[in-house]
């Protein structure tokens, strides 16, 4: 078959920068192992990739949708804001999550909260209970 060049995508994918994006992103996702679209003819994955494009196997589109999702590190979920409890019923010291925890229940919001308590002598004696791990000469 006739080598696939640039000129034969870009009426697929206007801008040569996101083409060369697209077809790495695709040709990225042969090498790992998903299964391509036309036959190889002994081409290497990017010009199998950029082959696809030119043939419209593929929807750049997708492919452009697969790539920004790909390089998502962290996705942002809309969820509603926790309503803060109203100022009085926040006290200093160690009281404060039973006044936050009574406030709660006042309000009647109290189905699926719950509230360790603990004071300060029983953390630092579970703390001072502790077995630091083993060193192990591997690292």
């Amino acid at each position: 078959m006739a080598r696939v060049t640039v000129e034969d995508c870009v009426d697929k994918v206007e801008n040569r920068f996101e083409l060369v994006l697209l077809a790495s992103h695709r040709a990225r996702l042969i090498a790992q192992g998903q299964p391509i679209t036309i036959d190889r003819d002994n081409d290497k994955n990017p010009v199998v990739a950029l082959r696809e494009i030119a043939d419209e196997t593929l929807s750049p589109d997708d492919l452009k949708e697969d790539l920004i999702h790909s390089l998502q590190k962290h996705v942002e979920v809309d969820e509603p804001e926790p309503q803060a409890p109203s100022a009085g019923a926040i006290t200093q010291g160690s009281d404060s999550s039973a006044a936050a925890a009574d406030a709660l229940a006042a309000n009647g919001e109290d189905d699926n909260i719950a509230f360790d308590r603990m004071s300060e002598d029983d953390l630092l004696a579970g703390i001072e209970g502790l077995v630091p791990p083993e060193k192990n000469d591997d690292f």
